[in-house]
């Protein structure tokens, strides 16, 4: 048997030690409490995990707040690919504070640095995903069938004392994504395949009060949103489960979008994650009471579709996926 796809990988491009003091104490001041080599990363090690947990291919990903660092960790990641063409995918990441920046970072990534798809984060420099202003990249990427991964920034101020990670990535997720719901983003652009990081966040479990109170005459409501418009729009994302393998978080998700929808993410490669809870997370996922053992085995491959030039490496390597 095939072994699975993991679409929620993640990476540092190699950095001076200077670059790693400033990163480190960036998280500390935001009561993100990492050892500094947390801050280091190299593919050999992500692979001795990726053959331990039984994961044929990781989709990597990185998302610089700079375009020139953001294209350079495009760069890197691309030689990574090539250095490692079986056993890891790229995710362009795009800067969506400038969509003409980003019209050029999608045709480069694609015509010159083989990416398998695209990354985008929900609040970049102070533009959320649903501004009108990205409706030109959606277009472009709607032209393309790309598919698109949309992640919070782990790296947001601390909130209560407690680091972005813990919780506020999925409520910046939930709130990112119903704002594109309102946009009519996921109906107007109906050939991207659009991933969501964490399962969707908080978004599934406040899926239903969106239902039922969303397009109430108390809110405002430009485009005019339905019921079924709502509904239609959640039930066309894709959602991965990294640090969210568990029936809390799974059972909305599948409520939401279905159990066609659901795709493999670990979330490995960032201090959030250690061995110790990638391999929790995992093995969670894998005695889901919601899932068959056939329906787990298929949400592990699934994201083999969403990715066919990543499909075609991965055949190299086994003539069973």
């Amino acid at each position: 048997m095939p072994s699975w796809v993991d679409v929620h990988g993640h990476f540092y491009p190699p950095a001076s030690d200077a670059e790693r003091e400033t990163k480190w104490q960036a998280m500390i001041d935001g009561k993100f409490l990492v050892p500094k080599e947390a801050t280091l990363w190299n593919p050999d090690s992500t692979i001795a995990y990726l053959d331990k947990a039984g994961v044929q291919m990781q989709m990597l990903s990185n998302i610089p707040k700079t375009l020139t660092e953001l294209k350079a960790s495009n760069d890197y990641a691309s030689s990574v690919v090539r250095a490692h063409p079986t056993r890891f995918g790229f995710l362009a990441a795009l800067p969506t504070d400038d969509p003409d920046a980003a019209l050029d970072e999608i045709d480069r990534a694609a015509s010159k640095l083989g990416a398998d798809g695209f990354a985008v984060t929900c609040h970049y420099n102070n533009v959320y995903l649903g501004d009108a202003s990205l409706d030109k990249v959606w277009e472009e990427l709607n032209r393309r069938a790309a598919t698109v991964f949309t992640h919070p920034n782990a790296y947001a101020p601390p909130s209560m004392g407690r680091p972005s990670p813990l919780i506020e990535v999925a409520f910046e997720t939930a709130r990112t994504v119903v704002d594109m719901v309102y946009a009519k983003t996921f109906l107007r652009f109906p050939n991207i395949q659009w991933i969501i990081s964490h399962c969707g966040g908080s978004l599934p479990a406040l899926s239903g009060r969106l239902k039922l109170l969303g397009a109430e005459s108390w809110v405002p409501n430009p485009h005019s949103l339905t019921v079924d418009d709502i509904s239609n729009q959640l039930a066309t994302l894709f959602v991965d489960t990294a640090a969210t393998g568990t029936i809390e978080t799974v059972a909305p998700a599948v409520a939401m979008t279905g159990k066609q929808h659901l795709v493999y993410g670990s979330d490995c490669g960032v201090p959030c994650s250690t061995e110790q809870t990638l391999e929790q997370n995992r093995l969670a996922l894998k005695k889901l009471s919601i899932l068959n053992g056939a329906e787990i085995e298929a949400l592990g491959r699934r994201a083999f579709e969403l990715f066919p030039s990543a499909k075609r490496r991965a055949l190299a390597a086994s003539s069973d996926i």
